[in-house]
């Protein structure tokens, strides 16, 4: 239980952060937002609010934010079609029913000739049975109900691909830009509670009952050399321990400004298959200003470039697909994340966060860094590449994205029972 709960609480975070990103710069560009999901798949919960709905869907794999533009539940009024029309107290259409009139008494039914709902908001045409033409001006949040399902209109302006190219490449980066904010913020905020690790020999909080505590060792010893061999920072001194397992080793410590050496009989404790040895030492943190002020930024940029490094090693063969990782295969990781510590649960978020903000930059179909490249080919063109032809290579892209989850989870399934 506590591994599903830390799971649902992680990829919740993630994908609300990502998708609260997209809806606050699509919201400020005027765009309507029609909803805001968490998951795909049926509703499990949803509730409407500032014109957008808000959703929770069955499958944990990922979210959106669907902006005006690309509207199936709103068809186009051709010639012919007989419409009933409801309107406010300012005298214009607010409500335009395409079927099932009859529920709708108050309605005005009329044949319609011609109808703009993008640019003049409008629509003609004649009531049944009469000859004289009308014209009937729509309001600009009027509602469209097919199947007795409202859905609010979205004139030209409040569409995706009316705003600058500018405003589009903003709302569609911001989603990953929030995802590395969000790594930034949690390791600042784990650096003021635990402080920052830092790479002096100098020795941290000891363990109790440790075979550093036993031969005496204090916190705030500095490691000078073990066995003679000198260290200057941590990661080396580590690593001559790692070397001598259950093993005696001379440690020369400065103390107080006084030099001692004190012999220890390092612990045993398996890595990757190989025992290493253990003294039983945190390694020690600092708290000054400038660590805390940077360690977000240097530590997200840390896990940037090795995730990066692994990404080009996936494009060029030198990893295979099969150590990728879906849903099930994160759940697992997760699991064994919070049996070691919870204390490696945060940064553990933290890194998926930078993870999926990179994912989505990559320029594939479907992608934001997909649809970032086509803004970015417009702006070169200095037009944009026909919808429809966009709408092909995007659907293909998620189509080929769902095979590529498919096998990862079947991977992922598959080491369940290795």
């Amino acid at each position: 239980m506590p591994t599903v709960l830390a799971f649902i609480f992680m990829f919740g975070l993630l994908v609300f952060v990502h998708e609260l990103g997209h809806l606050i710069f699509a919201k400020r560009a005027g765009m309507l937002a029609r909803e805001f999901a968490i998951g795909f798949g049926p509703k499990i919960f949803s509730f409407m609010k500032n014109e957008t709905l808000y959703t929770i869907r069955l499958l944990p794999i990922g979210g959106y934010v669907r902006v005006a533009g690309e509207d199936p539940e709103i068809v186009d009024l051709k010639p012919g079609h007989h419409i009933g029309l409801e309107f406010g107290q300012s005298g214009k259409v607010n409500r335009i029913i395409v079927n099932n009139k009859s529920k709708y008494p108050n309605a005005r039914v009329i044949e319609v000739e011609h109808a703009d709902l993008d640019h003049k908001l409008m629509i003609q045409g004649y009531e049944l049975d009469e000859d004289e033409k009308l014209l009937f001006e729509v309001e600009p949040d009027a509602m469209f109900v097919m199947d007795e399902k409202e859905t609010q209109i979205a004139p030209y302006d409040r569409q995706f691909a009316s705003k600058t190219v500018p405003q589009r490449a903003m709302q569609l980066f911001a989603g990953p830009m929030m995802n590395f904010l969000l790594a930034i913020i949690i390791f600042y905020l784990l650096a003021m509670i635990q402080g920052v690790p830092s790479n002096d020999s100098t020795l941290g909080k000891l363990t109790e009952d440790g075979p550093a505590q036993e031969a005496g060792l204090q916190q705030g010893d500095k490691v000078t050399s073990v066995n003679g061999e000198n260290v200057g920072t941590w990661v080396e001194f580590v690593e001559v321990l790692q070397g001598k397992p259950n093993e005696t080793v001379e440690l020369s410590i400065v103390r107080d400004g006084e030099s001692l050496t004190v012999p220890v009989k390092t612990g045993v404790m398996e890595r990757g298959g190989e025992e290493v040895g253990k003294i039983g030492v945190f390694q020690p943190k600092e708290k000054s200003f400038t660590t805390l002020a940077t360690y977000g930024f240097t530590k997200t940029y840390e896990i940037t470039t090795m995730i990066l490094t692994n990404l080009g090693k996936l494009v060029t063969g030198q990893l295979s697909i099969d150590q990728l990782s879906g849903p099930v295969g994160i759940y697992n990781a997760t699991d064994e994340v919070v049996s070691m510590s919870w204390a490696n649960y945060m940064p553990w978020i933290a890194m998926l966060s930078i993870n999926l903000g990179i994912i989505n930059l990559v320029p594939l179909p479907a992608l934001d860094g997909g649809r970032l490249l086509f803004v970015g080919v417009e702006a070169v063109r200095g037009k944009p590449i026909e919808p429809q032809k966009e709408a092909i290579v995007h659907f293909i892209g998620f189509a080929l994205l769902m095979l590529l989850m498919i096998v990862v989870t079947w991977n992922d399934i598959q080491r369940l029972f290795l």
